[in-house]
This record gives structure tokens, sequence and C-alpha cells, in this order.
């Protein structure tokens, strides 16, 4: 595999790479390399020379005092840092949906929409060159700046990649995909295309953000009957202060930022299985007026 495709790089760090300076406060500045540049800090300049062609993990010192560690940043930090048009999917999740939504070297991907392009990054190392990844993005500005990113990171466009800019349902091409990742507000409106363009055992993965979200799509994936159960979890990210026998959790954490929600596509024309624990009182009472399960009355 071309050792470009997974955006890691060996070897002495060169002109126009990406390195991350690190202060003893943990204050982080991305550069991209260029000789004869200067970076600036309030501690005086770093000139880009002094880098070039130095391994990773030097300590530098600006002009005035100031001490740097430098290392190329890792994909969780690139993804973090990028530019931004939407929010972007934080590693804590996207790491999530690699594994659970068993992303392999050579899958055939389906992903709506494409954001800031975090999540491609992920996806596209997951699948390799031999796989697919196709994202569909709504707004023009977001697919741009998501080419933007995922070209930096990656050093060039990569082969595995093609972004189309559309509506969903209006732009789909794909046919028979492993996978497909849903990150939109409305993802219960893509269930019967899922259920089309899903290969038999294929999975489909939901990123929502609220859990009246989460509760109508996992309802109308049940509804639609095609779909094994689904499962949905959220996934909080704590660190910890250590300093000797001071150890305790961090003041701040990663809570939450979304639900996931997961099912397997099955064979055409066969039914989930009826479930066999009956609803909670009320669960599907007079006041709910979403979806209902294949085995319920109305």
């Amino acid at each position: 595999m071309d050792e470009r495709l997974s955006g890691v790089h060996r070897g002495p760090m060169a002109v126009g790479q990406w390195v991350r300076l690190t202060d003893a406060k943990g204050r982080r500045h991305n550069i991209q390399l260029e000789a004869g540049k200067k970076f600036f800090t309030k501690f005086g300049e770093i000139p880009h020379d002094a880098l070039i062609d130095q391994p990773e993990g030097v300590v530098v010192e600006s002009s005035l005092g100031g001490q740097y560690l430098v290392f190329r940043p890792l994909m969780h930090e690139y993804t973090t840092s990028m530019p931004r048009g939407a929010a972007v999917i934080y590693p804590k999740d996207a790491t999530q949906i690699v594994t659970f939504a068993d992303i392999f070297p050579g899958a055939r991907v389906l992903e709506a929409g494409a954001g800031s392009g975090a999540l491609t990054t992920f996806l596209l190392r997951a699948v390799g060159e031999g796989g697919l990844v196709s994202s569909y993005e709504q707004r023009e500005d977001f697919a741009e700046i998501a080419t933007r990113n995922v070209e930096q990171f990656f050093g060039g466009p990569h082969p595995a990649w093609r972004l189309t800019v559309g509506e969903l349902g209006e732009s789909v091409v794909d046919t028979e995909v492993d996978r497909m990742i849903l990150d939109m507000v409305d993802p219960w409106e893509y269930v019967e295309l899922a259920g089309r363009v899903l290969a038999p055992g294929g999975i489909l993965c939901c990123y929502v953000a609220t859990t009246t979200q989460m509760s109508r799509i996992v309802e109308t994936l049940r509804a639609h009957g095609e779909f094994a159960e689904p499962d949905a979890w959220e996934t909080m990210q704590r660190g910890w202060h250590l300093e000797g026998l001071a150890v305790r959790p961090q003041h701040a954490m990663n809570g939450h930022t979304a639900f996931l929600v997961t099912a397997r596509r099955m064979a055409h024309g066969q039914r989930a299985l009826a479930k066999k624990r009956r609803p909670a009182p009320g669960a599907y009472g007079p006041d709910y007026s979403g979806p209902r399960p294949a085995d319920l009355p109305d």
C-alpha cells in the first residue's frame, strides 16, 4: 500500500508537511513547513528551517527562550484542529463508528453528509486504496472545506474517495454498499434508500444529536421490518490528572456529542424477528405519534 494514503509520514520532517508544536502548558500550534518561513509566538520566532530535516520528537527553542516539543499531528489531533464548515465528528465517535460499523479494508462505504471531512479521513484510512468511500454533501461550501481537509491530511487526492455535491436521495448512484453512515438531522427519511442500496448483512450507522432523533430512527428501522433490532448508545471520554498521589478525574471531559444507532440489513424479503419482551406500558400509547414496529397495532 502507498504509505502516503495512510496519512502517515516516516523519517525527517520535510517541506510541505504539517507539524504540531506543543509548549510546557500543553498549548498546541499546527504549522505547515515552508523553507525560509518563520512561526511567531509570544516567546519570539521559530524558523521553519530549524525543523526541516529534523526527526520527530525534538525540542526547539524560540528566539526569546520558549521551548516547544515537535511531532507530526496524529489523525485524531488533526481532525479536531482542522478548519471547519460543519461541526466535526469527534474522534471518540469516529473510532466507535469505524469499530461498531465494522469498517474494513476494501469496504464500500456510503457517507452522508461529508461535513468538514473529519469522519471521512477515518473511513478512508480504514477502507484503504482498495475500498470506496462515496460521500454525499448537500452544501458546496462544506464540500470544498472537506476536500481541502482530506487532501491536506493525505497529501493529495485519495483514490478511494468519491465526493458528490447534492441531496442524497436525488444524487445516489451507489448499489450493494457494505456500510452506510448517515450524519444528518433526518436519517429516518433515508431508511427506505438504505434498504435498497445496502447489501444483505450490511450495516446502517446513524449519528444523531438528540433523544427524539434517536427514538425516531430506531422506530423507523423497526417499522421497515427488514433490519435486525437496532443498537443505540453514546460514548463519554474523561481524562485523568496524574501527579504522584494526586490522582483524580480531570474537571473537563468530552461528554455528550451524539448518539450512535446501528442496524444490520437482512436478506431482501426477510422479516425481522418479533421482540419477545413486551413494550413498557404507555410506550406506544395515545401520545405516541411516531412509526410503529410491524407487529404492533396502530
